[in-house]
């Protein structure tokens, strides 16, 4: 399950940082600590997970982990990897850069056959056993399933990418296991330019018929059980993070066969379309190209949530790919999403099929047209972006930038000082970041205590990397 990002918390502050000038050498100090400590200390391997307890004796990513595992699915390893990445960018320092390369090993290491990565990598001998990695013992009957599920593997091979980038794509391990995957992904791309949540091998092509989106004569209103891992998944953002790396790869190695996959993506997008009176998309297609269940909490249904994310999609692919035609889905969903609005704003989860009617569950996952008693780990109801996807599409069919350039790190400058004032204060004596956000997996055990979380290292890292550049843009006189 995803998380929602981290907000950015200006503190004010009672120690000497907060009254004096901050310097360049501080953040540079500040950050060569947490970055030894993080490394020498929390990573397993070079890899990472979510969360820790403040003594490292207590780990979990969406599960509990153990001291020899590390996280793929963000916030974990190549989310660190990433702002290790960044603030080599950013300052120059070799210790960055080895740390990045360090975390690129820990995927390599991570890597499966079947060429990408399960939520977690294991480093225990006897662990690695279960899984068929591409490196260490052979494993004739290992885990060997791929997830795309939560940008998992895609926000690997994407940080890989980068690093490949950065390293003159010299070093031959990271290059090797970069193009190993995306070699893979393309295979697992079904005829129709789909992709699954999950796979080990290439899809039979004869199994998935290339045809438009449809409703079914009838579906089932009790969960059927069914396995929906191969099904052409919007869930998450599955696809959308496809198309967006096969762009990224395209831009990175100047090969054409990442753009033609981009494409072929963008043309599943126009015909798992839905036609009316419910132009929008499912969160996940059988190979009917009918909306199907997922987890017992998922119906067949039109979703007001991922179809938000499969128009920003179409949009940035038009501009990006140059394919102004896959914007012309868009006026019709942004129309009948307007019209299926909830009375406080918000858009419904799902929508019934044909009926439009908002569908909910019971706590005991009983299907429902009443949202009052709805279970409360998953969101039944979407915020509504439909303003901001109507500018976006009406700048990118003027052929203007959908985005406004971002300032450093998001901020303005007095910001960005502020934020590294705040890093370096909150820095503790071993050089760690405590958070009081939970450890989820063993609250009920020690409810309470104070956290080392990655998404907050990750957040500070770029903050002093941040300050450090803008020093070095403007150097004080």
């Amino acid at each position: 399950m995803k998380r929602a990002p981290i907000v950015l918390l200006v503190l004010l502050c009672s120690s000497a940082y907060a009254e004096e000038a901050l310097t360049e050498a501080d953040a540079h100090t500040a950050l060569e600590r947490a970055v030894t400590f993080f490394r020498t200390q929390v990573s397993a391997s070079g890899s990472y997970l979510w969360r820790y307890s403040t003594d490292l004796t207590k780990r979990e990513g969406e599960g509990k982990a153990s001291a020899t595992t590390g996280w793929v699915q963000p916030p974990g390893t190549p989310t660190v990897g990433h702002a290790y990445l960044r603030a080599y960018e950013s300052t120059g320092e070799r210790y960055l850069l080895e740390a990045a390369i360090e975390t690129g090993h820990a995927l390599v290491m991570g890597q499966l056959k079947s060429g990408g990565w399960d939520y977690r990598i294991e480093f225990d001998a006897d662990a690695r056993r279960k899984c068929s990695y591409r490196k260490g013992p052979e494993s004739a009957h290992g885990s060997n399933v791929t997830t795309l599920d939560d940008n998992t593997t895609q926000e690997a091979v994407r940080f890989l990418m980068r690093l490949d980038e950065a390293l003159d794509f010299k070093n031959s391990d990271i290059h090797e296991c970069v193009t190993y995957a995306l070699a893979e992904l393309l295979k697992a791309q079904y005829p129709n330019g789909a992709w699954p949540q999950r796979f080990e091998a290439p899809p039979d092509p004869a199994k998935f018929p290339v045809k438009p989106a449809s409703y079914p004569q009838s579906w089932s209103r009790v969960y059927p059980r069914v396995d929906y891992r191969n099904y052409y998944t919007f869930n998450d953002g599955t696809i959308g993070d496809m198309i967006d790396i096969m762009l990224d790869a395209w831009e990175c190695y100047s090969d054409a066969k990442y753009r033609e996959a981009a494409v072929k993506g963008g043309d599943f997008i126009v015909l798992a379309q839905m036609p009316d009176p419910q132009p929008g998309w499912a969160q996940q297609y059988d190979q009917d190209m009918h909306p199907a269940w997922a987890r017992k909490f998922e119906p067949p249904a039109v979703t007001g949530g991922e179809s938000q994310s499969v128009l920003r999609t179409l949009i940035a692919l038009a501009q990006r790919a140059n394919e102004p035609r896959f914007l012309e889905p868009v006026p019709r969903a942004l129309a009948y999403f307007r019209k299926s609005l909830l009375p406080d704003g918000r858009l419904a989860r799902f929508y019934e099929l044909q009926t439009n009617k908002p569908l909910f569950f019971t706590k005991d996952y009983q299907l429902t047209y009443d949202g009052s008693d709805v279970p409360t780990h998953y969101s039944f109801h979407s915020t509504s972006r439909l303003d901001e996807l109507q500018a976006m599409y009406e700048a990118a069919k003027s052929g203007k930038p959908t985005v406004a350039p971002l300032k450093r790190n998001g901020l303005g400058e007095g910001a960005v000082e502020a934020a590294a004032k705040s890093a370096i204060n909150a820095l503790d004596a071993r050089g760690a970041w405590l958070s009081d956000l939970p450890l989820k997996t063993f609250e009920a055990e020690e409810p309470g205590i104070k956290t080392i979380d990655s998404a907050v290292f990750v957040k500070n890292v770029d903050a002093l990397s941040a300050y450090i550049a803008l020093k070095k843009e403007k150097p004080s006189k």
